[in-house]
């Protein structure tokens, strides 16, 4: 009997042993990506310009840079559950209005023909919690009414846009620095005071991505939000309350918007019903950039830090070199689409 030969060839276990480990290194770098294109950009922009890494550069940097990452905390969130939020920008603008009306204008009691004035800490609370009542909504349209994530807070867009515009026909609330005969003096502080050289908006960002990051990986609320997001059925079916989650991310989303118009409006000094347009693109951009799927369920807080240094850094620099806004827009917009783009090539490395 004559035995036929194998023609099956045996991998090379040197072989097999290289391409896993140029896959395992393939995929750290991938995760990796936003705090490498950090450490390049702060290395191009520090040998091409010598005023980038000087102190008042720096300082305006940070002040930037917390601005967006305040509103990429709440927007982590509300991504990671697979949602979507477009109305941060206007509820900037609205918890700007809503201040600078509390602080110009006070809370006007027609009924008992009286005018009421608070205190700035009073006006901050207040301005808080319209911003969170503006991300309940969001959070019961979607939820209670099963409207999708994109439209509910579309019409919130508009919603929270026309009442900062109808709060004062479109015009500015000035001078937002108070009376002391009304005693509701201090809130410019709030954009301009500063603590141990760092202004109280970075001091705020930290503390919010502290409190965020141990939310996230600490606390059942946050557990249940990655797994809402990576599987809402599955979610629902081990006892997680997915409506309640959900809702109460765009509640968080919502104060962390407001927070930001009070920053912005305590640092002009003023209140426009128009701050904030497109604060909703740049937060998102954030949020991708540091490596938080759009499909929810994959994300960190500290990524998304990470991604509005990269926004910051990228736009600080190019304004230091002098580029065209118009140039600027570009850049930034290719630098997202890259993003996503990398994000979908993650996928694909983990599935293989």
């Amino acid at each position: 009997m004559i035995k036929a030969k194998n023609d099956m060839s045996v991998a090379d276990p040197s072989q097999i042993t290289q391409r896993s480990g140029l896959a395992i290194l393939g995929k750290i770098l991938v995760s990796m990506r936003a705090f490498i294109a950090l450490f390049l950009l702060l290395g191009y922009f520090a040998i091409i310009n010598d005023s980038f890494l000087t102190q008042s550069n720096l300082v305006i940097l940070t002040k930037q840079v917390a601005i967006n990452a305040i509103l990429g905390i709440g927007m982590t969130f509300v991504i990671l559950t697979g949602g979507i939020d477009l109305s941060v920008g206007s509820i900037v603008g609205l918890a700007g209005m809503v201040a600078g009306a509390l602080i110009n204008e006070g809370l006007i009691l027609e009924i008992f023909g009286i005018v009421v004035y608070f205190n700035v800490w009073i006006i901050i609370a207040i301005t808080l919690i319209v911003g969170m009542f503006i991300g309940l909504a969001n959070g019961v349209i979607i939820t209670r009414f099963n409207v999708a994530p994109f439209i509910a807070t579309l019409g919130m867009l508009y919603v929270a846009r026309g009442l900062a515009l109808l709060s004062a026909n479109g015009a500015t609330f000035p001078n937002l620095v108070g009376s002391p005969e009304l005693g509701n003096t201090g809130f410019p502080e709030l954009g301009a005071g500063s603590l141990l050289g760092l202004p109280y908006s970075v001091w705020i960002m930290i503390f919010l991505t502290i409190l965020a990051v141990f939310i996230a990986r600490k606390t059942p609320f946050g557990r249940q939000v990655y797994a809402i997001g990576g599987n809402e059925r599955a979610a629902q079916l081990s006892g997680v309350r997915v409506k309640r989650i959900t809702l109460l991310t765009y509640v968080i989303s919502g104060f962390c918007s407001a927070m930001v118009g009070l920053i912005i409006a305590s640092q002009l000094v003023a209140a426009h019903p128009a701050t904030g347009e497109t604060f909703e693109l740049n937060a998102i951009a954030a949020v991708v950039l540091g490596g938080t799927s759009l499909a929810g369920g994959r994300g960190t807080v500290f990524g998304t830090i990470i991604g509005a240094f990269v926004i910051g850094v990228l736009r600080n620099g190019m304004v230091l070199e002098g580029l065209s806004s118009f140039l600027q827009i570009i850049i930034t917009g290719v630098v997202i689409i890259l993003a996503v783009v990398i994000d979908q090539l993650q996928v694909r490395l983990q599935q293989r």
